[in-house]
């Protein structure tokens, strides 16, 4: 077990959050599952046999889902960061993360996905284009990066030639 693992609070969906994150990842998996019992019924109000746990992995970093009913929302104060290669990762996380979620939270590389989890998308290349020695090309990438939902490299690097 790593040292920290964020847990993630679902109402009731946490084995479906789980199979649907590690559907998406390349080397993830569900570790474990577990289930409520008769014990503590009168405080979390889950029937025997619910889930209550899923371990899993998502590309090597472990996570737990938690099924502990609807006391508590996702918000965009804790976001995960995906930092993708190209192109074609930023499009394949985008499309598959946002799917079926909130297409008002989509800014600047930020999504959140059906479950109410934030991500943000980042291509590697956006760090680089961000560290230009040149001011005003960074600065013109930061304008047009502002503007994006889903990040364009190909956008942000014809506007740091400008």
């Amino acid at each position: 077990m790593d040292k920290i693992t964020p847990c993630l609070w679902f109402d009731r969906q946490a084995e479906e959050a789980a199979q649907f994150y590690t559907g998406i990842f390349k080397n993830s998996k569900i570790l474990e599952v577990t289930r409520y019992g008769e014990a503590g019924y009168d405080i979390h109000g889950m029937p025997a046999g619910t889930v209550m746990t899923v371990e899993f992995e998502l590309d090597g970093q472990s996570f737990t889902a938690l099924n502990g009913g609807p006391a508590f929302n996702f918000n965009e104060a804790i976001s995960f960061q995906i930092s993708c290669k190209d192109q074609q990762e930023v499009d394949y996380y985008w499309e598959k993360l946002s799917e079926g979620g909130d297409e008002s939270a989509q800014q600047c590389g930020w999504l959140k996905d059906k479950y109410g989890v934030s991500w943000q998308v980042v291509p590697i290349a956006l760090y680089e284009l961000l560290s230009d020695p040149n001011i005003s090309r960074r600065e013109e990438v930061m304008k047009a990066f502002l503007q994006m939902k889903k990040i364009d490299i190909e956008e942000l690097r014809q506007v740091s030639v400008r």
